[in-house]
């Protein structure tokens, strides 16, 4: 796996991080929860652009974004802000599946 797809990866995940911190921060009213929003934010594009240098555009912000909505939606099942559904869990699976396709086929 490439450095572009490691540093993908990793900023599907800090897509996470910023979503939910900018949930947690209340309109930007907490303290933490927005400096975290902002380096986890900053580092994100940071790490989509170094992934679209090697990796073509939909393909990087579909990855991109698959991982961080899955990895958000999980989270807030988790914590209990988002109802756990069956049909919710299946529909996250099948975004999972799809961002695996289209790695398997870049």
């Amino acid at each position: 796996m490439s450095f572009a797809w490691i540093a993908l990866i990793v900023s599907g995940l800090l897509e996470a991080v910023w979503a939910t911190a900018l949930d947690s921060s209340k309109g930007f009213r907490r303290l933490w929860p927005t400096v975290i929003f902002l380096a986890s934010y900053i580092a994100s594009m940071v790490g989509l652009a170094i992934g679209m240098s090697e990796i073509p555009v939909g393909t990087a912000y579909a990855v991109w974004v698959g991982i961080g909505a899955v990895l958000t939606a999980a989270w807030a099942m988790i914590t209990k802000k988002d109802r756990a559904t069956v049909l919710r869990v299946a529909l996250l699976a099948g975004l999972i599946a799809c961002v695996v396709g289209l790695k398997a086929v870049s």
